[in-house]
C-alpha cells in the first residue's frame, strides 16, 4: 500500500505547480474596455522603435531605437481626441553588428557629412496632430523631426492591450500599442549609399505607457 500513496505524493507535487501555472492570467486585457482616460508616460523598457532597410537588394538589415521617453495623453470616450508626444534618442540605435552600430554613429572625415547620424546625433521625436480612431485601430498623423528636418508621417496604430501592473511590478495602469509605417530616409538627410541601401526604411513600434 506504501507505493501507491508514494506515487499519488509524487504526482501531486508535480501537478500543484502546474495547476498554479495555469490559473495565472497575464494583466493586460485586449478588450478596449480596459483603457481607461488620462495622460500616460513611456514605459522605456518596455517600448521600442524597429527599423529595417533592403541592403544591396540581397537581403534586409534591421536595429533598433530604445529608452524611448514621452507622453500620451487620451480619453476612452474621444479616442480621436488622443496625443502622442514621444522622444527617441539616435544616439542610443543599436543593431546585432558592432561594425555596423559603429558606422551609424562614425565621425564625419575631413569636416564633412556623417554617413548616417554622427557621433552626436539630436534625439529624434513625433508629435501628434490628429488621431482618426476606426475600432481598435488608429491612423496617427504627426511631425517626426529627424536629424534637424521635420516631415509629416503617419502611424497605422493597432491597440494591443491594457490593464493594472500586478502590485509586485508597480501596480501602474498600463496600456500598448503596435504601429507601422515607411518613411524615406533621404527626406530627412541621411542619403548615403542610396539606392545600394534603400531610400524607404521601414518602422515596426511597439509602445507601453503607463501612469
Amino acid at each position: 500500500m506504501r507505493l501507491p500513496l508514494i506515487l499519488i505524493a509524487a504526482t501531486a507535487a508535480i501537478a500543484t505547480p502546474i495547476v498554479a501555472q495555469q490559473a495565472m492570467q497575464a494583466p493586460g486585457s485586449k478588450n478596449p474596455a480596459a483603457v481607461t482616460g488620462g495622460t500616460y508616460t513611456v514605459d522605456p523598457n518596455h517600448t521600442l522603435v524597429g527599423w529595417r532597410v533592403d541592403h544591396l537588394g540581397f537581403n534586409d538589415y534591421f536595429g533598433i531605437f530604445g529608452s524611448v521617453t514621452g507622453t500620451l495623453t487620451l480619453d476612452p470616450k474621444r479616442p480621436n481626441a488622443a496625443k502622442v508626444d514621444v522622444t527617441i534618442p539616435v544616439s542610443k540605435v543599436t543593431t546585432a553588428s558592432a561594425g555596423l552600430t559603429a558606422h551609424l554613429l562614425r565621425a564625419p572625415k575631413d569636416g564633412g557629412k556623417p554617413d548616417f547620424f554622427g557621433a552626436s546625433p539630436a534625439d529624434a521625436r513625433f508629435v501628434s496632430t490628429s488621431v482618426v480612431a476606426t475600432g481598435q485601430r488608429a491612423k496617427i498623423t504627426g511631425n517626426l523631426t529627424l536629424n534637424g528636418v521635420t516631415k509629416p508621417v503617419t502611424l497605422d496604430a493597432n491597440f494591443s492591450g491594457a490593464g493594472k501592473m500586478p502590485a509586485q511590478m508597480g501596480g501602474k495602469e498600463t496600456v500598448g500599442f503596435h504601429a507601422t509605417t515607411t518613411i524615406k530616409r533621404s527626406d530627412f538627410g541621411v542619403a548615403f549609399a542610396i539606392p545600394m541601401v534603400s531610400d524607404a526604411v521601414r518602422l515596426d513600434i511597439t509602445a507601453a505607457f503607463e501612469k
